[in-house]
């Protein structure tokens, strides 16, 4: 069984924002050489998450109006993790929409469903932070 391993990083202008990383997960299975598997992809962050879903622009706008009326930004002071941070709604955005997806490799691509694409969640952005892939198989 062969393992491959690479990261990604992100850095958003915005504190949220998803962004759909198909094309570098399927670039990083390419250059696995891996055909038959598994592949993982995480939020290697408390604050960020990876899942997968419809790339439609409505939908990311649901989703993040969703999320904002279950874990409102404001006022920070609801939150009792808030101290010298100010991102507790954050953790638990990411709590909501999980930390990894796993998806099954057939013939050397990504066995999804119709309409299906991975996406980074960023919940409390505008620094580094990294997505893991792994992807074991043969």
């Amino acid at each position: 069984m062969k393992s491959f391993r690479k990261v990604l990083t992100f850095n958003t202008r915005n504190r949220r924002d998803y962004i759909n990383i198909t094309d570098q997960v399927i670039d990083a299975l390419t250059e696995s050489g891996i055909k038959e598997g598994l592949c993982l992809v995480n939020a290697m962050h408390i604050t960020a998450s990876v899942y997968i879903n419809d790339d439609e622009s409505g939908l990311i706008k649901d989703f993040d109006a969703w999320l904002e009326k279950l874990a409102p930004y404001m006022p920070v002071s609801q939150y009792h993790h808030n101290g010298a941070e100010d991102n507790g709604d954050a953790h638990l955005k990411r709590q909501v929409m999980g930390r990894e997806v796993v998806v099954a490799v057939t013939d050397g691509r990504l066995d999804f469903g119709p309409w299906e694409q991975i996406f980074y969640g960023e919940f409390d952005g505008r620094r580094p932070k990294r997505v893991l892939i792994k992807i074991i198989g043969e």
